[in-house]
């Protein structure tokens, strides 16, 4: 009995060896397997890639054959039209030869010859005449130019009642202020205000009053703005001045 037993010991170590090699054989042949499988996808994308470059590859290679049949039908015409242009400065060629030949031949050459020289003398001669012609309209626009220039007018006379009409509605502040602005330069309100003494709304309404009716001229490039009198009107106080000193 113990014989037996030790028997049937030993048949279940070897099923259990045999199970662990059938495990051991099963779990390789899955790794196995599943690594086949890994690498037939890697073959299958690799070949798609492959064949995804191929068509492309042909594609190209069929567009640069149609540019090139193109670009050899375009050739072809281009060296027709040559061989064509070539054949018809040969005959060009033949013709003026032929020309020439007969030209020698007769005197018409000769005659031509002097019909030319004859034409070049004319236009010379036009141009000549057109030159003294352009000279001649130069000189009488001076002319023109010298009669129509006006001269300048006697101002004596008539200045003394154009200094009055154009100063007789000022104010003595603000025919003072001209004289200051006349005599020292521009200046801003500001300035303007401190000579005269008046408050800054009636100073600042005085200046918009001279320089709305023409006698100021206004630098609006900065505040507070400067002004100037007008060259018109200091010519008229100097003139005033002169005549008053007379």
């Amino acid at each position: 009995m113990q014989r037996i037993g030790e028997i049937n010991m030993l048949e279940i170590i070897l099923m259990f060896l045999a199970c662990g090699f059938l495990i051991v054989a099963i779990s390789a042949a899955l790794a196995y397997s599943n690594r086949i499988i890994r690498v037939k996808h890697e073959y299958e994308e690799v070949k798609e890639t492959f064949n995804d470059i191929i068509i492309s590859f042909s594609r190209e290679l069929k567009s640069a054959m149609e540019s090139l049949k193109i670009v050899t039908g375009k050739v072809n015409v281009v060296y027709a039209k040559s061989e064509e242009a070539l054949q018809r400065i040969s005959t060009l060629e033949r013709m003026i030869n032929g020309i020439e030949e007969r030209a020698l031949e007769s005197n018409s050459f000769k005659d031509l010859e002097a019909k030319l020289g004859d034409i070049e003398k004319a236009t010379r001669d036009i141009v000549a005449s057109h030159a003294t012609l352009v000279d001649r309209l130069s000189s009488l626009e001076k002319k023109v130019q010298t009669l129509l220039e006006p001269s300048e007018p006697s101002v004596e006379a008539v200045v003394p009642i154009r200094r009055e009409k154009v100063f007789e509605p000022l104010t003595k502040t603000e025919l003072a202020v001209l004289e200051m602005l006349a005599a020292e330069g521009p200046k801003t309100s500001p300035e303007i205000r401190e000579r005269i003494r008046l408050s800054r709304e009636h100073t600042a309404r005085l200046m918009k009053k001279l320089y709305e009716k023409g006698y100021l001229e206004r630098d609006s490039g900065k505040i507070p703005f400067r002004y100037s009198i007008k060259k018109e009107m200091e010519n008229l106080l100097k003139k005033e001045d002169s005549v008053n000193s007379v």
